[in-house]
């Protein structure tokens, strides 16, 4: 059993990391508080798990399969819940971010090993992200080296400013008016007579299988809700289960309203350009269709971009054991790269479906991680997983996976 040192009256005393840790959780348990106070942190990652990446990976399924991956995407529920279940139960349990409970009841090392692929993988989802917003700005006629600088500025200012609470009312936000544009865009679209029923064993079938999958838990979602609500003090076990739940379904509601809206789409739409993107939708649902779609997509796009910041830095802070308040150079460091890509490479978003795949590999680190720690009673205390919600951990990761070994073969 690892140990940290404490500081009593100037002498330094051997800690045991699991006691403390599990001490720490008996105190969290007990903290209560009200809904409104509590809400945010599982809701927030659900909605920023459908990012822009995720939006066009939904889109591209209902143009190429119409409503035959609807009930995949119902499925992903599960996996879904229970993954960041454990993840929201870490940090309310334990007062901790994952990097820090790994870092003090492991090694630095470990979480470092953990953290960092997990930053380096959040690049290429900052990429598509800032390439969705000059896209959807363009079909207000906004031009990239407008779109793209004033988007950075925005968002480094609301994740430098200071604390998460303060950040998390803006973001909720942000969150109701991406919820209200998809619904929105689905008035628009229509509900049309496909089924929802469908299973192939066709490549391309499977590939999207695989992109979905991906699409449903990413990486930096396992840093965000850990850390995210041990900043909560109404955070209660309870609590993050219902929340939790109650945000992998309206993710998973979102996703399956992105396909539906994607559905009859042109076979040759072009869903990597303005004009394109543009082109499509009003051909299905009229000329206000893209305007609305674009206003939902920058929303998205945007809180994707917040919640991707924070959950990375929070983890790489966290394994370094640097506090979140010298965090400014991970922010800067991460995103500069990202706002220059789209002006050096036209349609980088063409990459977004293989990055979905290779996501799900780059979670294998931190989902085992999070497993372990979830089961760990020196670390949980009374909390540790066990039994049902153990196995329903083990077999949701491992679905995941899988589906990512599929899509390879």
């Amino acid at each position: 059993m690892s140990q940290d040192v404490e500081w009593s009256g100037g002498t330094p005393v051997a800690v045991d990391v699991g006691t403390r840790l599990a001490s720490g959780s008996a105190d969290r348990v007990r903290a209560s508080g009200s809904w409104y106070r509590a809400w945010g942190p599982a809701w927030l990652v659900m909605i920023a798990d459908v990012d822009a990446a995720s939006i066009l990976t939904g889109v591209e399924s209902g143009v190429a399969f119409r409503y035959d991956l609807i009930w995949f995407l119902l499925l992903l529920t599960v996996p879904l819940f229970f993954v960041q279940e454990a993840a929201g139960r870490i940090g309310a349990a334990t007062g901790k971010g994952l990097g820090e409970i790994v870092r003090q009841s492991q090694s630095p090392r470990m979480s470092l090993a953990i953290a960092l692929p997990v930053a380096l993988g959040d690049v290429a989802s900052y990429i598509a992200e800032y390439a969705a917003i000059g896209l959807a700005f363009g079909i207000f006629g906004v031009p990239l080296y407008l779109s793209l600088p004033v988007t950075f500025l925005c968002h480094i200012a609301l994740v430098a400013r200071g604390r998460y609470v303060w950040a998390e009312r803006i973001l909720l936000v942000i969150s109701a008016v991406f919820v209200l544009t998809v619904g929105s865009d689905l008035m628009m679209r229509g509900v049309l007579p496909y089924t929802p029923l469908y299973v192939s064993a066709q490549p391309s079938f499977l590939f999207l299988l695989a992109a979905n999958a991906g699409a449903v838990v990413m990486p930096f979602m396992l840093f965000f809700q850990s850390s995210a609500t041990a900043e909560k003090p109404g955070s209660t076990i309870p609590w993050v289960r219902r929340e939790t739940l109650v945000g992998a379904l309206a993710s998973e509601a979102l996703m399956v309203a992105f396909v539906m809206i994607g559905a009859g789409m042109p076979a040759n739409a072009d869903l990597f350009s303005t004009s394109g993107v543009a082109a499509a939708l009003a051909s299905v649902g009229g000329h206000l269709l893209p305007y609305m779609f674009a206003l939902g997509l920058v929303a998205a796009a945007f809180l994707a971009l917040v919640v991707i910041s924070l959950g990375s830095a929070w983890g790489v802070a966290e394994a370094l054991g640097i506090p979140r308040g010298r965090t400014f150079w991970i922010y800067a460091a991460e995103s500069i790269p990202a706002v220059l890509v789209p002006f050096l490479f036209p349609h980088p978003l063409e990459l977004v479906l293989l990055m979905m795949v290779a996501l799900v590999f780059i979670l294998i680190g931190p989902g085992i991680l999070v497993g372990l720690v979830a089961s760990d009673r020196t670390i949980m205390g009374a909390q540790a997983s066990r039994g049902f919600w153990r196995a329903a951990y083990w077999a949701s990761l491992a679905s995941i996976v899988l589906c990512g070994v599929v899509a390879l073969v």
